[in-house]
């Protein structure tokens, strides 16, 4: 067990016993991903190379990395909502780059005119887009979800396979809750984050991962995968992220 199995466990029981109503896609993943069975234990460096995380930074001071510092406390799981065929991972660290994502920047809402996030994953690598230590702009504009939380973005362009790229997102999930010794709990999807001044207040997001617009049984199936992969961990040295 993970050194901190003790936190799993319990909310684990409340997830398994909560599988009526999980998205029938959800269900066609579930055929095709492997499970506890089928993967060995790993050190967190080895968990760290199964997640391929390709770095491509923001440059330091420009197009919203403005470098407030954080302590991590919670991960927030989105979904980039675009579907075009090229809107791959890559081309979000690109996209970003380039100042593609503006936002208004608005006393008590964005920040810092774009948006930011963490990680944008996609079936095949886990491209990094600021420091983990890093605030984003990506969940509730001055609230303690953009103070407080690595945001992860999931690709749904045309092509990309969407099973495995919440598979990845679950790997790396529990990969920085062994990084900031974070329980299962505090992997929540954006819509957690109550965004004031907007309607609605919670967003569908990751709409895929939610049930009528809210977490229930699919979002508990999505933290089963991320409890399994974390479970897989024995203690060992981490990889700077």
């Amino acid at each position: 067990m993970s050194r901190f199995g003790h936190l799993i466990l319990p909310l684990l029981a409340v997830l398994l016993s909560s599988c009526n109503g999980v998205n029938p896609m959800v269900q066609s993943w579930s055929t095709r991903l492997p499970n506890s069975e089928g993967l060995p234990q790993v050190t967190p460096l080895q968990l760290y190379q199964e997640i391929g995380i390709k770095v491509d930074l923001l440059p330091k001071g420009r197009v919203g990395r403005m470098g407030w510092r954080m302590d991590p406390e919670y991960i927030t799981i989105h979904s980039t909502q675009n579907f075009s065929s090229g809107a791959t991972a890559f081309q979000h660290a690109l996209g970003m780059k380039r100042g593609s994502f503006r936002a208004h920047k608005r006393p008590g809402g964005n920040r810092t005119g774009y948006l930011t996030w963490h990680f944008t994953v996609q079936q095949n690598a886990a491209v990094q887009h600021l420091p983990t230590r890093e605030q984003g702009e990506h969940a509730d504009f001055t609230g303690p979800g953009n103070r407080t939380s690595i945001g992860i973005e999931m690709c749904e362009n045309k092509g990309n396979d969407l099973a495995w790229t919440v598979d990845r997102t679950a790997r790396l999930a529990a990969y920085l809750m062994y990084v900031y010794r974070l329980p299962l709990n505090r992997v929540v999807p954006h819509y957690h984050w109550p965004r004031y001044g907007t309607s609605p207040l919670h967003k569908d997001c990751p709409h895929f991962l939610l049930n009528n617009g809210k977490p229930g049984a699919t979002w508990n199936w999505f933290l089963s995968r991320v409890n399994m992969h974390y479970s897989r961990i024995v203690p060992g040295p981490v990889a700077s992220i």
